[in-house]
């Protein structure tokens, strides 16, 4: 097989960055001699995670363009010739085959300049409903690897791949609900609900949980409740023997496989693990993202009978209702959980590599 020489771009969230690492240690396993280079935005979770799984990243001097007025809109202009003329400089000194973006602030320049270069390009949408970033990249794209049927909305027909969203693969080897509970040090006969705001922690979801956990005693669960490092001090004195309060869980096999029902926001990374997971699932979108991704990945899942789910500003209203049906029908619990599974994609890896390597050997 020819060398590869790659740059992947992607960060921001877990959600972009899970699924670069797990692309490049597919890579890794595949081609003895890659050389493999990451590019994120300064400043963000990437720059910290990706050293931490053996690979090296530049920075990029890029971020978000705010929806709201902000002072910082001012810096967006200047920062986006900036971050160009960086991508430049590092993929003339690096000079890769490919580059492959996963999404997140460094990703559009980056791209945009390898397509300016003549490189193949690799973008990979993990929601159903993508930014307008990866739908310009898109035209020059050579593939365009997605999660969901449709695609063809937004991305050119013929560049689309339905591949599913990459997944940590520890996730796909399922472990006994009891060993996973002991894991916590919880009681292992008990029904366990498992709480996720997303890498970065939900206000929203927190407050939510902290409102409901005399009502959650109700149903004689216990309650995992992943509530995010910015929100640990305000709510770790909520723990009691029944509440277990993390502000980060990184072994998250061990959380599904401790889960009988979890509350998650709709990420396209969480959704695509859950999937594989199989779990009854009450999804609460974010309101706080791009083109509001989030509502349109539950609602994919909601269509198919595979999830509950509840806006933010239906909280207060329906979230009783909701939980209650979710724990007490059985019926209910089956249906989702086969409905969820049956949207699984545990080769999604493989399958964006078998991608790469045709466009490298080509």
């Amino acid at each position: 097989m020819k060398p590869i020489k790659l740059i992947i771009s992607g960060g921001g969230t877990g959600g972009h960055i899970y699924p670069a690492l797990a692309i490049a240690k597919a890579i890794e396993k595949k081609y003895l001699n890659s050389h493999i280079l990451f590019v994120g935005a300064k400043g963000k979770m990437e720059m910290e995670k990706v050293p931490k799984a053996g690979f090296s990243i530049e920075g990029l001097w890029i971020s978000g363009f705010q929806r709201s007025f902000s002072l910082k809109n001012l810096l967006f202009p200047l920062k986006v010739v900036i971050s160009i003329i960086q991508a430049f400089l590092i993929l003339k000194k690096f000079k890769p085959n490919m580059v492959i973006g996963t999404g997140g602030f460094a990703s559009g320049p980056l791209l945009k300049v390898a397509q300016w270069l003549g490189l193949p390009t690799i973008i990979q949408e993990q929601n159903s409903y993508p930014g307008f970033t990866n739908r310009i990249l898109s035209k020059n794209a050579n593939r365009i690897c997605v999660a969901y049927d449709g695609m063809e909305k937004f991305f050119p027909k013929s560049k689309i791949r339905l591949t599913g969203n990459p997944v940590r693969s520890k996730l796909i080897n399922s472990r006994s609900s009891e060993e996973a509970k002991l894991y916590f040090d919880i009681d292992p006969k008990k029904k366990t609900l498992v709480v996720m705001g997303g890498s970065l922690g939900s206000k929203r979801i927190n407050q939510l949980i902290k409102s409901n956990l005399g009502f959650f005693k109700e149903f004689d669960l216990q309650v995992l409740w992943q509530c995010g490092s910015l929100y640990y001090e305000k709510y770790k004195e909520n723990g009691t023997n029944n509440v277990f309060i993390y502000p980060f869980i990184s072994n998250m096999e061990q959380l599904y496989a401790a889960a009988d029902f979890i509350i998650s926001r709709a990420g396209a990374g969480s959704i695509s693990e859950l999937s594989c997971v199989g779990k009854p699932i009450i999804l609460i979108p974010s309101p706080n993202v791009a083109a509001n991704h989030q509502y349109h990945n539950a609602l994919v899942l909601v269509k198919d009978k595979a999830a509950l789910m509840l806006e933010e500003k239906e909280l207060e209203e329906k979230f009783k209702k909701h939980f209650s049906l979710l724990v007490s029908d059985e019926s209910i619990q089956k249906e989702l959980q086969k409905n969820l599974r049956r949207l699984s994609r545990p080769d999604a890896t493989q399958e964006i590599l078998n991608e790469i390597i045709e466009i490298n050997e080509s």
